[in-house]
């Protein structure tokens, strides 16, 4: 156990071995009447076993046992969780070291975590653990597809293989990637019960095989594989086609929330910027970059009446050209609200010639897919052109 075992001498006959007991795994008929609740349990499993830190082959162990165990018997949702916990408690004293087997106060923390509402004592798990040997005949020695998809990933890149029809320049940093997406095959092998009627060891093929294919590796199938794993491309085709239908409406299921939330969160902003009411705003604001040395003084000491701020502005919109387009329906109207505006603003007690440049942000209510803002500064009042800009620039 403290071993890679797929890398040492005894590899092949332990690969044997394991083909040899698959052959007399128990038939899976998919006719529990709580299978539509195989999804839910799976996941607290899955929850369960990456708390523990138990290794894949334990956690599809536990996943398998319970599959055989509701196959076979009909039990409520209330006795399921107790037999999932034993189930894992099985897997992980056959597949783990001792010290990483679970605890029973651990297993009750996890499952208060977890909302699971069910409580467990030491002698209730025992009998159902005893339960479960004498169901299974005391035999725990079941492969699963993760006993196998370790000897497979360790010559799943070849001298020879192509990346995108080019040489691979680094084996290692490929496999690695590789073997990240045969085990996101092998994690979602397990949430459709239609994958238990192919053989284990084919199933880790499939993963390796479809990993290859997402990762555009060439050939699909080399033949050293195909003498490790003995199945050729041909057998291995149907289960490849499931796999990769999953990949696809996972990545198109990735890819709709990812819209979604881009798209929230552009109304979000859209709602922030666009935010019109019914009357007119004129908003001032200091402009961005600071004075020249000689306009040494800031703007926040200069004191002017906006009335007179108005006016100039006023007068210089009518020397310069006639805008066109909507800035030219909407400029009248919103000079003509200005009225009620300056009532509702404190004049300055004296007023200042304007010594440093500002900038005048003017949003019209219309329709919130037009905006116009427009940028000017005291360039405005030397007979310049008006021009108008987008509120995202």
């Amino acid at each position: 156990m403290e071993e890679q075992w797929w890398k040492g001498e005894l590899a092949a006959d332990i690969h044997h071995t394991l083909r040899t007991k698959e052959l007399k795994l128990p038939v899976y008929k998919a006719r529990s009447p709580q299978i539509g609740m195989r999804r839910y349990f799976i996941d607290v499993l899955t929850v369960l076993s990456n708390h523990c830190n138990l290794c894949p082959t334990a956690r599809h162990l536990a996943i398998y046992l319970l599959d055989l165990f509701m196959d076979r018997y009909d039990v409520t949702a209330k006795q399921l969780y107790i037999i999932s916990f034993a189930c894992l408690l099985l897997a992980s004293k056959f597949e783990e070291k001792e010290d990483k087997v679970p605890k029973l106060e651990l297993l009750n923390n996890l499952a208060s975590m977890c909302k699971v509402n069910v409580v467990l004592n030491k002698q209730d798990l025992l009998t159902i653990e005893i339960l479960l040997l004498e169901n299974f005949n005391w035999n725990l020695c079941m492969p699963t597809p993760a006993h196998y998809i370790d000897y497979y990933l360790y010559v799943s890149v070849g001298e020879n293989d192509l990346h995108n029809g080019w040489p691979i320049t680094s084996p290692t940093k490929v496999k690695d990637f590789l073997e990240k997406y045969a085990y996101y095959f092998l994690d979602f092998s397990v949430q459709d019960p239609t994958f238990l009627h192919f053989r284990p060891s084919l199933i880790a093929a499939a993963c390796v095989c479809a990993s290859r294919i997402c990762m555009q590796v060439s050939p699909a199938w080399t033949t050293q594989l195909e003498l490790l794993t003995c199945y050729s491309l041909e057998h291995l085709a149907q289960c490849i086609e499931m796999m990769l239908i999953y990949y696809e409406n996972d990545i198109n299921e990735a890819s709709n929330i990812k819209k979604q939330v881009t798209t929230q969160h552009q109304e979000q902003e859209a709602v922030g910027n666009l935010s019109y009411e019914a009357t007119t705003q004129v908003l001032f604001q200091q402009y961005s970059y600071h004075p020249l040395t000689q306009h040494s003084a800031t703007l926040s000491h200069f004191q002017w009446p906006v009335q007179d701020l108005c006016s100039a502005y006023r007068e210089s919109l009518q020397q310069a050209h006639r805008p066109s387009g909507l800035l030219a329906r909407s400029t009248d109207s919103s000079l003509r609200s200005y009225t009620a505006l300056q009532a509702s603003l404190q004049p300055s007690a004296q007023a200042l010639p304007i010594q440093t440049p500002f900038a005048v942000q003017v949003a019209f209510g219309t329709e919130s897919r037009h905006c116009i803002s427009m940028v000017c500064g005291s360039s405005y009042f030397s007979d310049n052109h008006s021009y108008a800009a987008g509120c995202f620039d």
